[in-house]
């Protein structure tokens, strides 16, 4: 937690962002990026600047080269919220252990 924000306004931020994130599907599955756990990293800085790291459930998802950009979007759109940077990383690589509850739920994988 950055150490120069209020706590009671990282925690709105994170709130918020775990909304904004929600709203970004891979559209080969009919289920957000968090759920799926796709989102690997963010951190909020002094600065309110937002570095995400990322991944896709396949590097070569078509997708690859427009989901940052979706991402960064939604991100951008939390108040707060000065600059946003996506990384996308593919180190460990994503598998469905990643998913949540929910999405597992989803996609009838339980």
């Amino acid at each position: 937690m950055p150490s120069g924000l209020p706590e009671a306004e990282v925690e709105r931020i994170t709130t918020d962002l775990i909304g904004a994130l929600k709203t970004v599907y891979d559209p080969e599955i009919p289920v957000d990026i968090y759920e799926l756990g796709l989102i690997y990293r963010v951190d909020l800085d002094d600065d309110r600047n937002l570095t995400i790291d990322m991944t896709l459930t396949a590097p070569g998802c078509p997708v690859a080269g427009e989901m940052p950009g979706w991402v960064e979007n939604a991100a951008r759109g939390v108040e707060g919220i000065q600059d946003v940077t996506v990384n996308m990383v593919f180190d460990p690589p994503w598998d469905a252990s990643r998913m949540s509850e929910e999405a597992q739920v989803a996609l009838n994988w339980w």
